[in-house]
This record gives C-alpha cells, structure tokens and sequence, in this order.
C-alpha cells in the first residue's frame, strides 16, 4: 500500500478526532507507519474539528496534508471546505443527514451516507462518526473493517466499552450502506 492521507472533519463534538484515533490505532496495531493531527477551532463543541490521518507501509516523509486522498466530511463547512482539496480520483464520504448538496466535482469516487438517521437506528446520535468510518472502509478500503473493529476494542477507554457493540454495529452499517451504494451506481 502506498501512503493514503485522510482528513475527517465535522462539528466539535461529532467525534472526528476520536474516528482519526481509531483508525491511527488500527493503522500502528497492523504494522503501518502512522501520523495523527487534530486540528480545532478555539470554539470546541460546535466550531469545526477535524483531524488528518496518514497510513503507509513506508517511512511518512512529513505529516502535513495538502491535498488528501479520502475526505471524510460531516457536515456542510466540512464538504465547503475539502471537496475542491481532495485529490483527484481520490474519495469522499460525506453525511447527507447533514449535506444539502451535492458535489460540484466528477472526479471523485463518492457515497452520501444518512449518518445520524443510521446512528438514531442504532439507539445513540453520537455514533454518526463510527458510520461514516465504516462507510469510508467500505469506499476505500485502506484498513479493513475487522481490522477497525478489532483496535477500537483494544483501545477504547474503559468508560466507554458499554459502547462497543453500538460501536461495531454503526461501522457495519456505514459499510452495507456504502456497499449498497456503491452497487446501485455500478448496475
């Protein structure tokens, strides 16, 4: 695998940076390099968060990301702000529960997925980020889902591993959804 960049973004709040852990974590538990950098505004809970990922197989030459080649946008600021730096042929995931448009460019591999109705389903809105991931899995497969699952059970803080089964099951959806999308556009 060469390097892949990533950037999740969304609201503070939507668990970005902690989606950009997971992943990290995977990445390092599975023998890759890996760089990891949060990013926020002042304004926390409500202004944008986002966080780049990096994984490679070979020494990471720097951490800064330009032009990444999965954006993984949560809302509307997140889309405005990294559709038109996302590389092209490169892939974005994006939450159409809060995406009212869609992409002004064709050069992208895509899915929109309904994150927060799919997280409501599950029985807790906070797990939007963990939908969308397994979406991302699904469109670019630069991690395994087993994989994901397997470092989020390893690494979740005690406090929270109540949530690892909502966790796994918001992942596997993002990725059917994705899976699902991705076959109506191919028939």
């Amino acid at each position: 695998m060469k390097e892949t960049s990533i950037i999740i973004s969304g609201f503070g709040g939507q668990g970005t940076l902690f989606s950009g852990q997971v992943l990290a974590y995977a990445a390092l538990d599975n023998n890759f390099n890996v760089t990891w950098i949060p990013s926020y505004g002042p304004e926390m809970r409500g202004g944008t968060a986002s966080c780049t990922v990096i994984i490679s197989k070979e020494e990471i030459g720097s951490p800064l990301v330009r032009n990444p080649d999965i954006s993984v946008v949560l809302n509307l600021p997140s889309l405005d702000k990294y559709e038109h730096l996302t590389k092209s042929g490169g892939c974005l995931v994006a939450n159409s529960s809060l995406i009212n448009r869609g992409l002004n460019r064709d050069d992208l591999k895509n899915v929109y997925i309904p994150a927060n109705e799919i997280a409501e389903e599950i029985g807790l809105s906070r797990m939007a980020n963990m939908v969308m991931i397994g979406g991302m899995l699904c469109l670019a497969p630069v991690l395994s889902l087993e994989v994901v699952k397997q470092a989020l059970s390893e690494h979740i803080p005690e406090r929270h591993r109540r949530t690892l089964p909502m966790n796994f099951d918001a992942m596997q959806r993002g990725y059917e959804f994705a899976e699902q999308a991705l076959a109506e556009v191919a028939a």
